[in-house]
């Protein structure tokens, strides 16, 4: 049984002696389940990969959130006032990931986020074509799917 696997059973085995199945428990019960099995399993090569792989898991997370709730508050702030501060344009991003499992990751990542679409990769999987809202700045634009990809690419390897 994977590590994943392992941790997951332990966070419901938490929330059920708890008696609490809220999201912020089962969290807590996975941060617990991690440590435990960070302690128990030290020596065993496939957790040593999963103990790399959670922190990247947490930082993607988490840069995704930021974005999230950043993007939102541009939106609503251009829908609430009288003008309109849209400078929408088409951009090509140059990519690195060549998995279908990273460019899907990516692209929904993107598309999830207001103010920004997926829409195609080129057929040879290198190029990724984003509409987005409000393109201040092309160069870094591109520099934050970079980073994006980074995130993704780092949890995936």
């Amino acid at each position: 049984m994977s590590p994943l696997s392992w941790n997951l059973i332990l966070a419901l085995i938490w929330a059920a002696v708890t008696s609490n199945f809220s999201g912020a428990n089962l969290l807590v019960g996975f941060v617990l389940g991690y440590l435990i099995l960070g302690f128990a399993l030290r020596d065993v090569p496939d957790f040593a990969r999963y103990r790399k792989k959670m922190p990247r898991l947490f930082l993607l997370v988490g840069h995704f959130l930021r974005d999230l709730v950043v993007s939102n508050l541009r939106v609503a702030y251009d829908v609430l006032t009288p003008t309109h501060y849209m400078r929408p344009a088409v951009v090509a991003v140059p990519l690195r990931a060549k998995s279908d499992g990273a460019i899907t990751i990516l692209a929904n990542m993107i598309s999830l986020t207001p103010g920004t679409l997926s829409l195609d990769v080129s057929s040879d999987r290198s190029v990724l074509y984003l509409h987005v809202m409000y393109l201040d700045d092309e160069a870094d634009l591109r520099e934050q799917i970079r980073k994006l990809e980074d995130r993704v690419l780092a949890l995936l390897e």
